[in-house]
């Protein structure tokens, strides 16, 4: 017998007890009761029928922004460890002015200032810029910043020899990179990828100040209408807390997949 199968067997009830999920309960059991105000309640029925239809734009915004977030932070990431120095300084006063500034404040100077001067350079009618367009770019630039650390830190984890091997075989450093260190590093920081994504479906919330119209605006409408703040907001959490819930169980899924496949 393993040690580990003698460790499982030696386990008591109460250790079971202290290790049975307590905290998804009590979420579910929010969930649930959510789920019962909203099947009975003809006040949370309505605000939930008008918040429900930001949900698109919500998750349209949030996977948007984060696959253009994911070519930034990558090419970011690898700028962060060039050797050349002027693309090395590039990147981290990106990196560092974004991660310096709060997120609010960067979303308004991105939407606001940032991309109406851009469109004028580039002698776009600003005016034809949407409120959802301006919201991606800036959610876009911000987590580039966060997923650069990710991708430098990932690339980093990969043993120097493994690239050094590649190059003794006849491999340029972007060969090297494409198919060797990038696949496995990628593999690595996807649960922290992963985390970054629902962080993003979080802070797109944040651009309801533009005046999209995503559950977090669409709860704002209907609560200074009727003034209905308790089922608007709970309606609104209630949302949120299922769309992150759903998405963090499937991550920690994927993590004990790739723990076991690493065995």
């Amino acid at each position: 017998m393993t040690t580990l199968e003698q460790q499982a067997r030696e386990k008591t009830p109460a250790d079971a007890w202290a290790q049975f999920p307590w905290w998804l309960l009590a979420i579910i059991g929010f969930l649930v009761f959510m789920g019962v105000l909203l099947t009975v309640g003809e006040e949370y029925n309505s605000a939930f029928l008008f918040v429900k239809d930001g949900i698109a734009v919500t998750l349209r915004t949030t996977l948007t922004a984060f696959g253009i977030a994911i070519i930034l932070g990558l090419f970011a990431g690898l700028g962060r460890i060039s050797h050349n120095t002027i693309i090395r300084n590039i990147a981290i006063t990106y990196i560092e002015f974004i991660r310096g500034v709060p997120t609010l404040v960067l979303i308004f100077t991105l939407a606001l200032v940032v991309v109406p001067e851009g469109a004028d350079l580039l002698k776009l009618d600003v005016k034809a810029i949407s409120p959802n367009s301006r919201a991606v770019a800036a959610l876009s630039i911000i987590y580039g910043a966060f997923l650069a650390e990710i991708f430098r830190a990932g690339i980093e984890s990969i043993p120097k020899g493994q690239m050094e091997a590649a190059r003794s075989v006849g491999m340029t450093v972007r060969q090297a990179m494409q198919y060797i260190i990038l696949p496995q590093a990628i593999r690595n920081i996807s649960p922290a990828l992963g985390n970054d994504f629902i962080a993003m479906l979080k802070d797109s919330s944040l651009v309801s100040v533009l005046a999209v119209r995503d559950i977090t605006q669409q709860a704002r409408l209907y609560a200074g209408s009727p003034f209905r703040f308790r089922e608007s907001y709970l309606v609104l959490t209630f949302l949120y807390l299922t769309m992150t819930l759903v998405l963090s169980l499937l991550l920690r899924w994927y993590e004990r997949r790739i723990r076991q496949d690493a065995k």
